[in-house]
């Protein structure tokens, strides 16, 4: 019994060499295979007839609501081994039976949170179809389906001879209130393009492909892009050949935006004077951008001792969906550090301030039921009464003696920032996967 389960175990591992075209790379004795092939766990021929689909998005795995996603979908019937092909009579011709494929964005909660009914899809909007052959994409996932394209059939009835292959391009739009991918604490959102697809005699195969949505929230729609000139040669007496698509539109206005700087200065005081003046030079920044500011510590009153400045994110979710509970509680809330500069500043005149944004993070958004907004969180820490440092002069020159003890204080303040996608072609990761593959 343990022999024939050994044998077993050992024909699923061909067969899985087989499906991803490794059987070249497996050493196996003779007289293995022939006993495989005799206990009926293990047939070359039938195993070969595999078919190949792989999804490769077209211009990057990151989209904007409004813009249009491309996928080339390509169904491959892998050529029959040498010695397959001389044993059979005729080449056999697979068929499949059909193909779709859709969008669908899924929203993750924890339990705390009520999921408002009103931002889920309706059922005929998830599924096509009612019967067994049903394409259902989110059937067995977890979570909410908030977003879901219409199912669009790819073919009907295909047949593949080995060796032939056959491409089929999907192009979805995506609608202008798509939710961002967004993974915080609270909430989630998710999205993918699944491709639905199903052999003769066979269960239907699914294949995933995850997508990054951007989206630009807080631009108004009057941002007009006044210091854009268009310098090509044009004729007054012919038509324009292009037209400025929306989401060109809001690139540009994106660019306005983050490329404007206007300088604010704050002054930084507690209880007892001022601590610090900040200049910040710009307040809307862009992924990947380098935040960018400088402290003044002259003509203050406090003396600031050390300071920490955080790049953080505030995850807020409606308190109209919060789970009732008899204790008071702020789990509505949930706030993610993300780079952080610490400098000491005694006797400091001025100092600077310099976070990188990541270029993985969501910029700031709002929906039904959460609303992510990002800061700056500055911790400073000043000292309560006048040091008791000393300046001593020697033969060599003045010498500087510190305090032996400061009693210190730490005082905390939050400047709002605005966060903004950026280009799509920029945020793009080189080395991210867009082309995936399954065998059916």
């Amino acid at each position: 019994m343990f022999y024939h389960a050994k044998l077993l175990i050992f024909a699923n591992n061909m067969k899985l060499y087989l499906s991803t075209k490794l059987i070249i790379n497996c050493h196996l004795l003779q007289e293995d295979l022939n006993r495989l092939i005799c206990l009926g766990l293990f047939n070359p021929a039938q195993d070969s007839e595999m078919i190949e689909v792989s999804a490769k998005l077209i211009g990057g795995p990151i989209f904007m609501p409004g813009s249009k996603i491309g996928c080339c979908i390509t169904f491959t019937h892998p050529p029959l081994p040498s010695d397959s092909r001389s044993q059979s009579n005729s080449d056999v011709l697979e068929n499949l039976a059909w193909a779709s494929v859709q969008i669908n964005c899924l929203c993750l909660t924890n339990d705390n949170i009520n999921f408002p009914s009103v931002m889920c899809v309706t059922k005929d909007e998830k599924y096509l179809g009612n019967s067994e052959t049903s394409f259902a994409p989110c059937l067995t996932d977890n979570g909410h389906v908030v977003l879901s394209t219409k199912p669009k059939i790819l073919f009907c009835d295909v047949g593949l001879s080995p060796g032939e292959n056959k491409s089929y391009l999907y192009s979805e739009t995506l609608p202008n209130d798509a939710p961002p991918s967004y993974k915080g604490h609270l909430v989630k959102y998710a999205y993918k393009i699944t491709v639905g697809m199903q052999r003769l005699n066979s269960p239907i195969k699914l294949l995933r492909v995850p997508i990054r949505v951007v989206v630009m929230h807080g631009l108004t729609e009057g941002v007009t892009c006044e210091n854009s000139i268009d310098l090509s040669p044009s004729n007054p007496f012919l038509e324009s050949q292009y037209k400025h698509e929306e989401c060109d539109m809001a690139l540009q206005m994106l660019q306005n935006i983050t490329a404007k700087r206007s300088p604010n200065f704050y002054n930084i005081t507690n209880s007892r004077g001022k601590v610090a003046r900040f200049c910040l030079f710009k307040q809307a920044y862009r992924l990947g951008e380098d935040i960018v500011g400088t402290f003044d510590f002259e003509q203050t009153d406090v003396s600031c001792i050390e300071f920490t400045v955080s790049l953080q994110c505030e995850e807020a979710v409606n308190k109209d969906f919060i789970a009732a509970s008899p204790r008071p509680r702020k789990d509505n809330v949930s706030i993610v550090s993300y780079n952080t500069q610490h400098q000491f500043c005694a006797n400091t005149l001025k100092s600077f301030l310099q976070l990188a944004i990541p270029l993985n993070v969501t910029p700031a958004f709002s929906t039904l039921l959460v609303c992510v907004k990002w800061r700056l969180h500055f911790e400073f820490v000043t000292s309560t009464k006048t040091s008791g440092e000393r300046l001593d002069e020697t033969k060599e020159g003045t010498c500087w003696t510190g305090p032996e003890h400061v009693d210190i204080e730490t005082m905390v303040w939050d400047l709002p920032i605005q966060i903004y996608p950026s280009v799509p072609s920029i945020a793009n990761d080189p080395h991210a996967q867009t082309r995936i593959t399954i065998a059916i």
